[in-house]
């Protein structure tokens, strides 16, 4: 685990989930992020770290490497300032208060899996982006 890249949890089952981690992959042109799945036991280990309870929260987190930890949009928006052209619109979002945020987030996590579809396993990245997962 490299000390100065900022590592995103995800749920590695969730179509919604592997889809936001290609378009990362797609747009880190800075090679800023690592990945892990929520599933996995580097996920696991980094969420009881933090003691992040995974009852409450099971989509997306960020993690900064020994400055903070981020759940819910505040994790995605957090990604967005990181990747070129979503600076703006991530600082934009972030004037809406976090509480009416993550009630849209909230929903969306909660039906995610009925609206579009879950995986039977988690991804396994190709050898092209294998160095990005943990």
């Amino acid at each position: 685990m490299e000390k100065a890249k900022k590592i995103i949890l995800f749920d590695g089952l969730c179509n919604v989930c592997n889809g936001f981690v290609q378009f990362v992959i797609k747009r880190d042109h800075k090679d800023v992020f690592q990945f892990t799945s929520l599933q996995s036991d580097v996920g696991q280990r980094l969420l009881k770290e933090r003691k992040i309870d995974t009852t409450k929260i099971d989509s997306v987190v960020l993690i900064e490497p020994g400055v903070a930890f981020y759940i819910k949009s505040d994790a995605a928006l957090e990604v967005g300032k990181s990747l070129k052209g979503y600076r703006t619109v991530s600082k934009i979002f972030q004037l809406i208060p976090s509480k009416i945020r993550d009630i849209v987030y909230d929903l969306i996590a909660k039906y995610r899996y009925a609206w579009f579809g879950k995986r039977e396993d988690c991804m396994v990245p190709s050898p092209e982006i294998r160095a990005k997962f943990l």
